[in-house]
């Protein structure tokens, strides 16, 4: 299969920051970052702005947590400086034809090259470990220790060698390059044990020029500057932003000399001259839908400022469109840019600066690099959700055709659910949070694409398919709630809310997907190693006939109460998903400990099912441990006193002539009521109701609790567990 020009196939980060030790697969057109807050997204796209920009330098806050305790830890005096320093390694592998193998060939790691990817290695290490270790000592031994007698809180510098590098670390640190054979590395390419790559040289011996004429990086950082003329923040004008373009990548027309005679002369004739400079650029903004049928067109025209002529640029107008559909024309009405929305200004301004990255790639002095790469920071800025996914689908096509061997890939970090919604599983890179121990301040990538071809086609499809038919958090969120139905996922925020209010510190995102779809899910949550929590009903049926039937042989039955003897589950989570088990009697039976599901190795698990149990109930003198088979029935029974008040028939719950009943009967006629129950109407009302005094049943409060425990550092989810019962 043809591999095409080259591009990058993946890169790998080891010490920067949260990524400890990761591998990142980019899509040969564009990929999308995506992940919760502090997941590592910005981090995997400033690694390359540390390496591959001379003017970006590195702190010592750049490598992980856990490497300043091996700087602070490092013994001068036995230790090994070349093998014990910490280091910050990034690896660029590339993909590379037989066409276009002379534009890579310092990389080829011998003669008998065929066709392996290309990889190159950057390593930002010591320039000299030992002469380092001298510099650090002698610092310590000159600098002035204060008197004893001394009560100040003056302490000299360096304290230690992460205090010294703070100062230091751009002379004493410095980017080394190296060829990687990927021969010589496993199938996920970890150069293999014993394995040296070939030393470049440092930037001093022009290697980083090498590198440079290799691949060139922009990036287009997140607009929140993009402001309104009026408001007190940052302002960046559009219409500035188009001069520089102008100047930038406009031809010089013959005319230039002619232009400032017709400034003088005339101001249409400047006009003219700008509408004809722009007329490419604002035909490729029509590409992302803008104008449209009913929007305002753009036109630029001149601005006179006759006392400061050479300093005064264009300006951006919207010309009104006209009310009888005429074609729009010179005479047309027109306004200053600041008096459109900054949703069309940022993409606008998006659109511009994409081209202008173009150009100046196409234009670089010497040989052009064969890879251009741009990275896009969060584009939904200012963006509704309309113009957010027309971004996303035609942020391409704003760019002319690249020559043969030319590549450009692009980078979109984004919190958008809607940048999403027009992509498939294949480019998306999830960024999650390592959980637990030491590793809390690492990160993990999980391909999408690994996940979109080992998934059974028609689970997948179901799963992209839902995602868009109702919002694609699950990838922002800190944890999952897969929830039964309607009532569960519009009672869940109001208990969080009364019961849990440590948790909306989170973001949780509910997911409505029904206990007959729920394991569908199974293997996208385990692949993205998110903390869930699964709220399902035991959905309890009539046994079958024959007690030596097989439990298959039921399904469908007719339901019935779950305290019936030999009950079985219809519900496909508990059945097929977790914890796969069919009788109700061994659903009741299951201690809390076994309700989390524990992948092959682990002690812990990161998903926990919760459905209903045995809880005690009380009713005209009569006490007993009851369990309901749907939320609605444990509700009932949880609040038998409560929820039969004359007061409350609008919840739907209450019971004709409930007094002369005994708690059995009480039950009977409850899961009758409930399997009529208009439960949307029940949910309402709940929320609706002013006294607080119901209590959630206590499945989800033991499920709340374990979520809880995972998100929240345990005083804080303690002291809400005590604090929140209001």
């Amino acid at each position: 299969m043809p591999r095409g020009p080259v591009h990058i196939k993946s890169f790998r980060v080891q010490n920067f920051r949260r990524l400890k030790n990761v591998r990142v697969d980019l899509d040969k057109q564009t990929t999308i970052f995506v992940g919760a807050n502090n997941s590592g997204k910005t981090s995997a796209t400033h690694v390359f702005q540390r390496f591959l920009d001379p003017k970006v330098r590195f702190q010592i806050y750049d490598f992980t947590a856990d490497c300043w305790d091996v700087f602070n830890s490092f013994d001068p005096t036995a230790g090994n400086a070349e093998m014990d320093l910490p280091k910050i390694y990034f690896d660029l592998w590339f993909e590379v034809d037989d066409d276009n193998m002379h534009r890579v060939l310092d990389l080829l790691p011998g003669l008998d090259w065929n066709g392996e990817p290309v990889g190159l290695r950057m390593v930002y290490a010591p320039r000299d470990p030992s002469s380092l270790i001298e510099n650090y000592e002698k610092a310590r031994k000159d600098r002035k220790l204060p008197d004893e007698s001394s009560e100040s809180a003056y302490k000299p510098w360096p304290l230690n060698l992460t205090d010294y590098l703070t100062k230091r670390l751009a002379t004493e640190y410095e980017i080394k390059y190296y060829v990687l054979d990927a021969r010589q590395c496993d199938a996920d390419l970890i150069p293999k044990v014993g394995y040296i790559p070939f030393h470049l040289g440092t930037n001093a011996s022009g290697a980083g020029a090498m590198v440079s004429s290799l691949i060139k990086v922009d990036f287009l950082n997140a607009q929140r500057h993009l402001t309104d003329a009026e408001s007190h923040g940052r302002a960046e004008d559009l219409s500035r932003r188009l001069s520089r373009y102008y100047q930038r990548n406009l031809q010089k027309f013959e005319t230039d000399f002619g232009a400032l005679s017709a400034i003088a002369n005339s101001e249409s004739a400047l006009n003219e001259h700008f509408a004809q400079a722009f007329d490419s650029i604002l035909k490729s903004i029509e590409h992302l839908g803008y104008p449209g049928a009913s929007n305002a067109g753009l036109v630029v025209k001149a601005s006179f400022n006759m006392q400061n002529m050479l300093s005064t640029s264009a300006r951006v107008h919207y010309m009104l469109p006209s009310v009888n559909g005429a074609p729009l024309s010179e005479s047309s009405q027109v306004l200053p840019d600041q008096y459109n929305g900054l949703g069309f200004k940022n993409l606008i301004y998006m659109a511009v600066e994409i081209l202008d990255f173009h150009h100046a790639w196409e234009d670089v002095e010497g040989e052009q690099p064969p890879v251009h790469l741009i990275m896009i920071e969060e584009p939904e800025a200012h963006l509704h959700a309309q113009l957010q996914q027309v971004f996303i689908r035609r942020v391409f096509e704003l760019l002319p055709e690249v020559k043969p061997g030319f590549h450009t890939q692009m980078v979109v970090t984004t919190h958008s659910s809607h940048i999403l919604y027009e992509s498939s599983f294949q480019p998306i890179r999830y960024f999650c949070r390592n959980r637990g121990g030491q590793a809390v301040h690492r990160s993990e990538v999980k391909n999408l694409s690994l996940f979109y071809h080992g998934e059974e086609e028609h689970t997948r499809d179901f799963l992209q398919q839902y995602l868009k038919l109702t919002h694609c958090d699950l990838f922002f969120a800190d944890a999952a709630v897969l929830v039964e139905g309607n009532v569960e996922r519009l009672l869940l925020p109001l208990i969080i809310e009364r019961k849990f209010p440590a948790l909306k510190a989170s973001h949780l995102t509910i997911l409505e997907v029904g206990g007959a779809f729920a394991h569908k899910f199974q293997e996208l949550l385990e692949f993205l190693d998110i903390t869930t929590l699964v709220i399902t009903d035991l959905d309890s049926v009539q046994p079958p006939e024959d007690k030596g039937a097989e439990v298959k042989e039921s399904e469908g039955g007719h339901a019935c109460k779950a305290t019936v003897p030999r009950a079985i589950t219809s519900n496909e989570t508990l059945k097929q998903w977790f914890p796969k088990l069919a009788t109700i009697e061994e659903l009741l039976d299951l201690p809390d400990s076994e309700k989390v599901v524990k992948c092959a190795g682990e002690s812990d698990g990161n998903i926990r099912v919760a459905y209903q149990t045995r809880r005690p109930a009380a009713w005209g003198g009569d006490t007993a441990d009851l369990v309901g088979r749907t939320l609605e029935e444990a509700f009932a029974l949880e609040n038998l006193a409560w929820t039969q008040d004359s007061s409350r028939k609008i919840i739907g719950l209450s019971i004709p002539k409930s007094s002369q009943l005994a708690l059995e009967g009480m039950h009977d006629a409850l899961f009758t009521r409930v399997r009529n129950l208009d439960k949307t109407r029940f949910a309402l009302s709940l929320i609706a109701e002013q006294d607080m005094a119901w209590k959630p049943p206590q499945y989800i409060m033991d499920g709340l609790v374990w979520l809880g425990e995972r998100l929240l550092p345990q005083p804080a989810a303690t002291t809400s567990w005590t604090g929140g019962n209001k």
